[in-house]
């Protein structure tokens, strides 16, 4: 007998010998193989017998009947999921972020309502409340979520104008489509909570894209020069009511003051009146000495001649009182 005879049969033999054991160690793998489970903290397992829904287990380690007569699928309940429309991410770093280089125009290509067309690329970003109605209720829910939201979005989009879209409106447009797209989850019990509707980008076609610029440019230098209008009226209109307001009450101070003047002056003529009826001649005697006394301080110096005087030919040094009254000068 050849040694490769011997070794054959050595190895038959071993083989017959451990075949059991060895049967027994593949039926144990396999055995805890198909029957733990391990439900991740954002997960919950959905068990299944035989096709049909079971139970509902939590997060950690669950056992199942093994070899296929209980199947386990694990739904992420706490984790915040999201849909890309017209773009798809393809890497994620910390610093840039890699996009897909594939067209997506046949799901971000709309119509709007004046019958132009638009680019609308978005995110939408939801929740897995009930994976029962999630697995059960509609089938295959992942599509039929995105179908739900590309046909919302061309709803609300089909509604607006083009510069609605692509400028003021766009937030009104994400928040109409979000709340749509939610009633069309509650109708369709597909599980499903939706937490955000995204406009990522909208733009025009490329070939229009150009047109689009410059009406855009235009509309921008258009709102630029209604607010520096706006700017200038708020800067020069206030300050003229104000002025005005300081004219019309500097008037109405003026004619205040000369009212009260003249009721004064009218109320002092009035009480000097009736004085003089009173007493005529003390009264004109009063007002002569009064004036009098307002007048010569200001006359200066003062010749006094005696009428009966005239038989005598006064001197009057005229020039010495000149020098008298003229300031002496510095030396």
């Amino acid at each position: 007998m050849s040694d490769e005879n011997y070794q054959f049969q050595y190895y038959m033999y071993l083989f017959r010998k451990h075949f059991q054991k060895v049967l027994l160690g593949l039926f144990l793998l396999v055995l805890i193989f198909t029957s733990i489970k391990t439900v991740g903290p954002e997960e919950e397992g959905v068990v299944l017998y035989v096709g049909q829904y079971n139970r509902t287990v939590e997060p950690g380690l669950n056992f199942i009947l093994p070899f296929g007569i209980e199947k386990m699928y694990k739904i992420p309940v706490q984790r915040q999921l999201k849909q890309e429309f017209g773009f798809r991410t393809a890497n994620v770093g910390n610093n840039n972020t890699q996009y897909s280089g594939k067209n997506f125009a046949d799901e971000s290509l709309m119509l709007t309502g004046d019958l132009n067309l638009a680019n609308v690329e978005w995110v939408v970003q939801y929740r897995i409340v009930n994976s029962y109605y999630y697995l059960f209720r509609v089938r295959d829910a992942e599509k039929a979520l995105h179908d739900m939201s590309e046909s919302a979005m061309r709803k609300i989009v089909g509604d607006r104008t083009v510069n609605e879209v692509l400028t003021v409106g766009r937030q009104e447009v994400a928040t109409s489509v979000e709340v749509l797209l939610q009633k069309m989850c509650e109708e369709y019990e597909n599980g499903i909570r939706i937490d955000q509707v995204v406009l990522q980008d909208v733009n025009p076609p490329d070939p229009v894209k150009p047109s689009f610029n410059a009406v855009n440019q235009a509309q921008q230098e258009r709102e630029t020069l209604i607010n520096q209008a706006e700017s200038e009226y708020n800067r020069i209109i206030p300050r003229a009511r104000g002025e005005a307001e300081e004219t019309v009450q500097l008037a109405e101070a003026y004619a205040l003051t000369r009212v009260n003047g003249a009721t004064g002056e009218a109320d002092r003529f009035t009480s000097l009146y009736q004085e003089y009826a009173k007493a005529p001649e003390v009264t004109k005697k009063r007002i002569y000495l009064e004036t009098m006394e307002r007048i010569l301080p200001k006359v200066g110096n003062k010749v006094i001649v005696d009428e009966r005087g005239s038989n005598v030919l006064p001197l009057l040094n005229l020039d010495q009182q000149r020098q008298q009254q003229q300031p002496k000068s510095n030396p």
